[in-house]
């Protein structure tokens, strides 16, 4: 009895907390809309001009929140909001900034954003990259390229992984030079020599990219991949996934001899395309 009675207290001073604390919070409510009602300000203009003030804070996490709150916003009067961080000093500001300035047109964001591709900071140019990627603006393949030939990997690998997101076939030469050993890297810079790439991850990301563009010129690289037992499992998995997206013919007999590898996961990427690429002949036919 004595336990009901106090669930009975508890439960009608809770409800007296919340309305209270409604109350208290009522006029800081009222006062931001009343202050952007004055100024004419919509609330999603009024969250942008505070966010912006924020900017200019000396503490570099508050400008760091505050583009990720302009990100949420989805709206480009927050990404042109945003684009005054790109000049930041502190890095990991600049790198936030990137994902913050999409909600502009693709053209206009990767003009935005192309230039950070050279900063100083191997984690800015490697988030510009992956940004750049999501424009999906043609404007930034070359930018792109030339990072294929970056000092780091992170920024090679997230070079690849964009110019696979943009899908431009102009890419395609210098992603399917990635996988080929051989030959190395073509660089866009006649002065400049590059070194044929080890890191798995850019190889797995230009493979992957080769097959989100779907280009038959990179069929020779892709093959060439798949059928070098020295490279690394995943890259050629990533291979075979690439070249069942392409669909192409050609790649059969050596998506064939990959069904057998000893990698089961690869045999059964290879088995995978090709059924993608028996499927794309049957409707081919239709």
């Amino acid at each position: 009895m004595l336990i009901c009675q106090r669930r009975s207290l508890i439960l009608p001073l809770f409800f007296l907390f919340v309305v209270v604390w409604e109350l208290a919070a009522a006029p800081v409510v009222s006062a931001r809309i009343t202050q952007g009602v004055k100024h004419g300000l919509t609330p999603v203009q009024l969250e942008i001009e505070k966010q912006r003030q924020l900017l200019s804070s000396p503490d570099v996490e508050d400008r760091r929140h505050a583009l990720v709150r302009l990100r949420a916003l989805r709206h480009p009067q927050a990404s042109r909001a945003a684009q005054a961080a790109l000049n930041d000093p502190s890095p990991i500001v600049r790198a936030t900034a990137g994902a913050s300035v999409l909600s502009l047109p693709p053209d206009e964001s990767a003009a935005a954003l192309i230039p950070l591709l050279s900063d100083q900071d191997e984690f800015v140019r490697q988030q510009i990259a992956y940004a750049l990627g999501q424009t999906r603006s043609p404007t930034a393949v070359a930018p792109l390229v030339e990072r294929l030939s970056d000092k780091k990997d992170s920024v090679r690998g997230a070079a690849a992984v964009a110019l696979g997101e943009i899908a431009d076939a102009t890419a395609v030469t210098y992603l399917a030079a990635v996988l080929n050993r051989q030959t190395g890297l073509p660089s866009p810079k006649k002065d400049q020599k590059s070194k044929p790439e080890k890191n798995p991850f850019v190889l797995r990301a230009a493979a992957r990219s080769l097959g989100q563009i779907r280009n038959q010129a990179a069929l020779p690289a892709l093959i060439l991949a798949l059928q070098d037992e020295s490279v690394e499992d995943d890259v050629r998995r990533e291979a075979a996934c690439a070249l069942g997206r392409i669909g192409d013919t050609s790649a059969i007999p050596a998506l064939q001899q990959g069904v057998t590898a000893r990698d089961p996961y690869l045999a059964e990427m290879a088995q995978e395309a090709l059924r993608k690429i028996s499927k794309l002949r049957s409707s081919d036919r239709m």
